[in-house]
């Protein structure tokens, strides 16, 4: 008896497709060679899926999260981006990150003494780390601790205090929701050292830029300093991807920090001109063309 295909997988012409539907007027198809992991875990549904253009990828409840092509742009520019920042990144928290991907990039830091992934679904773990290593590098360093658990209970109760926090959740549905509110963001603020600071992704300029604004103005409300930049990611909507860091202290970004670093996309050109916006991001978010 034939295995029935998940909702989000059709056949066409004996080929296999993955259609996300990214709002009511887009859908995005992947041609698939063929299904590498399906299953669910506690919390959603889970895939990882041999597509034509983009490798593996990783899928959560039919949404494309990373791909082995792609993947390593929002996760050098995510991590590297604060760590050129912040002059002394010790202890750093990422809450989501199941693929590894950031983990990967942080420790490439020999400064960095604890990396505290903190991951709500252990099966993204597992599934990364097994089918997706372009991602997740097969992550093995003992400064990286997994813990399974609630972003959103584990940063309230937290009492050790960290240099840098990477928020690297999905879209705001479902359990990321409360990722993207305010007092989420305000607990980061209390769990941060005097001269810590946090990042996150903030969505498509294009397609979210109501999440977008609401995302930076939510931060800027709370940290005494708030900067946005972009980057590229092929398989997001759009393509065009902006990230929030909020800063109790510092916000300058130091470029020669990366000159060392084993990278693929982020070097020092990109990090010198991290915080050039688009003028129409510049209006949206209503800071002058410099991001000051």
């Amino acid at each position: 008896m034939t295995k029935k295909l998940p909702v989000y997988l059709s056949k066409n012409n004996g080929d296999l497709w993955l259609t996300e539907d990214e709002r009511e007027d887009l859908k995005v198809n992947y041609r698939i060679k063929e299904i590498v992991f399906e299953g669910y875990s506690d919390f959603q549904h889970v895939m990882i899926l041999n597509s034509y253009c983009f490798g593996n990828m990783l899928v959560l409840d039919g949404a494309v999260q990373t791909t082995a092509i792609d993947g390593y742009i929002y996760n050098e520019i995510i991590a590297h981006v604060p760590l050129s920042i912040h002059p002394d990144p010790q202890r750093v928290l990422i809450i989501g990150g199941g693929d590894c991907g950031v983990a990967k990039e942080v420790c490439k830091y020999n400064g960095v003494k604890l990396i505290d992934l903190v991951e709500i679904d252990q099966k993204v773990v597992e599934v990364c780390q097994k089918y997706l290593p372009e991602v997740s590098g097969n992550l093995s360093d003992s400064r990286v601790r997994f813990i399974y658990e609630d972003g959103v209970n584990f940063v309230r109760n937290k009492s050790l205090k960290y240099d840098l926090i990477i928020v690297d959740s999905s879209d705001p549905v479902g359990p990321a929701q409360v990722l993207f509110e305010k007092s989420f963001y305000q607990s980061l603020y209390n769990l941060l050292r005097n001269n810590g600071l946090m990042v996150c992704q903030s969505q498509s300029p294009i397609f979210h830029s109501e999440i977008m604004k609401q995302t930076f103005n939510r931060i800027k409300d709370i940290f005494p300093k708030t900067k946005m930049f972009t980057t590229i990611v092929p398989t997001y909507p759009g393509g065009l991807w902006s990230f929030t860091i909020g800063s109790k202290q510092y916000i300058n970004p130091d470029p020669t920090k990366v000159r060392q670093i084993d990278t693929y996309y982020v070097n020092e050109q990109i990090i010198k001109h991290i915080f050039s916006l688009p003028k129409f991001m510049c209006k949206q978010i209503k800071v002058s063309h410099s991001n000051k």
